[in-house]
């Protein structure tokens, strides 16, 4: 081996090796090598400041990580300790779900549905596990899809709306909320704090306040909702949400507008009407299907779209939802029966009523059938024969013979509730429809229907007055007439002669006791009817004639239940001891008086075909109040017409309009009964001596002794 090497030591070089010569290598220039050197210093110059600056982001980093999870700390810190305070304040599940600090009143018809609601309405029993399920998917849909899969709050969804409120213009917290159903129902409940009367105006400022959307607002809101899912299931939550919002038309839950809406229970509505009370939860009052139902109908179809994207309803489904949408209950329909229920509702103790604690029930004498006839009655005289521009209001009650109120509209708003009840509680002067009590007064006295009286001028002299010369509304006078004659022509000077002759205290008292003249006037023209009386009095007293002289009370309700137990009365209609105002044969007398009003007297535009009525005409002083009452065997009616600021009516008397809008209502709810005659007294009456004579002697001893013993052996 050692010989090998050597050989390859000194073994001469390839021809291939010397054929070049390698090129010496030239060193760089002195210069040369100090500019490289230059380079060096120069590229490692961004190396420090890289260095640098990476140390100063780290330290930056550093501070701000070591801040952040610090304060993240503090904060989580501070959550937990206010969801542990607002969890250990939380009431249990129960009481959460009916928190209201008045109960509601409803009042049903006398077959028995409801037709009227006051104070906000709660139904109970209703849970998210009974709930039909297209409401419950309807409300998951509309207001929180991921509602079983968050655990109270949705930061993407406040995200959400806030990107979009500020892209709309508005600020971050105004319009879309972004709130979840839990989030809701920690608002619902006003975050614990429970409503009281010594902290707060009223419940509305109670409620606005809670439903504030200041960030301070939010961040409670989102707080409570934590304590809310820690201490209740899904579905718990979700049955105090469906339990407690708000659904307009005065419903507390869904329940409450299943019922007042569709007149079923939220548990079998079909989708359709789900979606319809879903929609409701954007606007309660602008979507609510009483006000508009077209624009329900067309919210409702946004929802049955979510609906079907979400699969909660098949494409068929939904069309199906679309081609059928949810219409009203006939009750919902009809919206009417608000001045009834008003006047009911102050009829009774506020404590069962405005103030009651416990949700109650009223069955009224309200019809729906005579209370539609009414208004359509109203509607139709005013359509046809009234300027489109006049400012006139009408009043009808129609009630029958004993006195239960069937039907009253207050004025020409047909709905609403707080409207000002022109049948209940303005009261007009009565004119001549006062004029039956001033003969009611003679009949009792032992005068006649046929006994005479001149119609002729004549003055009274007033004491410490003027004198007064009376006038009839014709400005003629027809001379010697029969107190008939008289009565159904609506004379003024023989109504005055008689009040005269028979005495006006004496006229006053009856009008008192017929349930007029609260405060009657004392001059002689009393018998033309210048006191004031409402409409509801006035058609008491007719009815009262027609009740053989006894006086009938109008009423409105018979009975009052607690809504969870309707064996319960509270409260039920007393039978008052009869009351005899006027004797039987002055009653029949003056209803045979009256009908001659509505066959040859001045209230034949009232009168139907093949039914006997009676009734009496009325326009008061300046023509501002024009009247007409009456009645059949069955049902007592009043209608009043006039302007609230008391300007005359032009071209109206009681005769006219008010008679026709009568005779209107009234046929139409006597098209299924009977013809009955009125118990009116058809004799052929012996004339008598003249009233004017009569007058003359109507204070003296003899004859004040005779007619007391006539009418001591009358028949009663």
């Amino acid at each position: 081996m050692a010989g090998i090497k050597k050989e390859n030591k000194n073994r001469n070089s390839l021809i291939a090796e010397n054929r070049f010569k390698k090129a010496p290598i030239k060193l760089p220039h002195r210069k040369n090598i100090k500019k490289k050197k230059s380079d060096r210093s120069v590229s490692s110059n961004p190396s420090f400041l890289i260095r640098l600056l990476r140390k100063i982001s780290f330290f930056i980093l550093k501070v701000v990580w070591s801040f952040f999870w610090r304060a993240s700390f503090i904060v989580i810190i501070g959550m937990s300790i206010a969801v542990s305070y607002y969890y250990l304040g939380l009431k249990e599940f129960d009481s959460l779900l009916d928190e209201r600090s008045r109960g509601s009143v409803t009042l049903e018809n006398n077959t028995g549905e409801f037709f009227a609601w006051r104070g906000d309405n709660f139904s109970e029993n209703l849970t998210a596990n009974n709930i039909s399920p297209h409401l419950k998917n309807a409300v998951l849909a509309t207001e929180d899809r991921r509602f079983y899969a968050h655990f109270g709050i949705s930061p993407r969804g406040i995200a959400s709306a806030v990107y979009i409120n500020l892209k709309e213009g508005r600020g971050p917290l105004s319009g879309h909320g972004g709130s979840t159903i839990t989030q809701q129902t920690a608002k619902l409940v006003c975050l614990g704090k429970t409503f009281k009367q010594s902290e707060w105006e009223s419940e509305k400022i109670y409620e606005a306040n809670c439903r504030k959307s200041t960030v301070w607002r939010k961040l409670k809101e989102a707080l409570y909702a934590l304590s809310l899912e820690f201490k209740f299931s899904k579905d718990e939550i979700l049955t105090i949400y469906i339990n407690r919002v708000f659904l307009g038309a005065g419903a507390r839950g869904f329940e409450a507008a299943a019922q007042r809406y569709f007149a079923k229970s939220a548990k079998v509505v079909n989708p359709s009407e789900a979606a319809m009370l879903a929609g409701l939860l954007k606007a309660p009052t602008r979507y609510a299907p009483t006000n508009n139902l077209k624009r329900a109908q067309e919210r409702a179809n946004l929802i049955i779209g979510l609906m079907e994207s979400q699969k909660f309803l098949s494409t068929i489904e939904a069309k199906f939802a679309r081609e059928n949408p949810a219409v009203l209950s006939k009750t919902a329909q009809s919206r009417t029966g608000g001045y009834f229920a008003d006047w009911v509702m102050a009829s009774l103790p506020k404590y069962l009523t405005y103030e009651t604690t416990e949700d109650v029930v009223i069955t009224t004498t309200f019809d729906p059938i005579i209370q539609d006839a009414a208004e359509k009655a109203v509607r139709r005289v005013f359509k046809n024969q009234v300027s489109k521009h006049s400012k006139a209001q009408a009043a009808v009650i129609i009630m029958s013979s004993n006195g239960a109120v069937r039907a009253m509209v207050g004025g020409r708003e047909e709905s609403g509730t707080g409207l000002f009840n022109r049948a209940t509680q303005a009261l007009r002067q009565t004119g001549s429809s006062f004029k039956p009590i001033v003969y009611a007064a003679a009949l009792e006295m032992g005068y006649s229907p046929n006994d005479l009286v001149n119609d002729e001028q004549m003055t009274i002299n007033l004491p410490g007055s003027n004198s007064w010369t009376p006038k009839n509304y014709s400005n003629a006078f027809s001379g010697e007439v029969t107190l008939t004659k008289a009565f159904s022509q609506s004379l003024n000077i023989p109504a005055i002669k008689i009040s005269e002759a028979v005495g006006r205290t004496n006229v006053s008292e009856l009008g008192k006791k017929f349930g007029l003249l609260s405060d009657p006037t004392n001059g002689p023209a009393i018998a033309l009817g210048t006191s004031e009386a409402t409409l509801l009095d006035l058609v008491g007293a007719y009815a009262t004639i027609l009740n053989h002289g006894t006086r009938v009370e109008p009423f409105g309700w018979e009975k009052l239940q607690l809504k969870k137990n309707k064996n319960e009365i509270l409260m039920a209609k007393s039978e008052r001891p009869n009351m005899r105002i006027v004797n039987q044969e002055t009653a029949q007398n003056l209803i045979f008086m009256m009908s001659e009003v509505t066959k040859n007297g001045t209230g034949k535009r009232a009168k139907f075909p093949d039914w006997e009525i009676a009734g009496k005409t009325g326009t008061s002083q300046s023509a501002r109040d024009a009247w007409f009452i009456g009645f059949s065997k069955y049902y007592v009616a009043g209608v009043w017409m006039g302007y609230d600021d008391n300007t005359p009516l032009r071209g109206v008397t009681g005769g006219g309009l008010p008679a026709d809008i009568w005779r209107t209502a009234m046929e139409e709810i006597h098209l299924n009964l009977m013809p009955t005659p009125l118990p009116a007294n058809r004799q052929n009456w012996s004339l008598s001596k003249s009233i004017d004579n009569i007058a003359s002697e109507s204070f003296s001893l003899e004859t004040i002794l005779g007619r007391f013993f006539k009418n001591l052996f009358k028949s009663n």
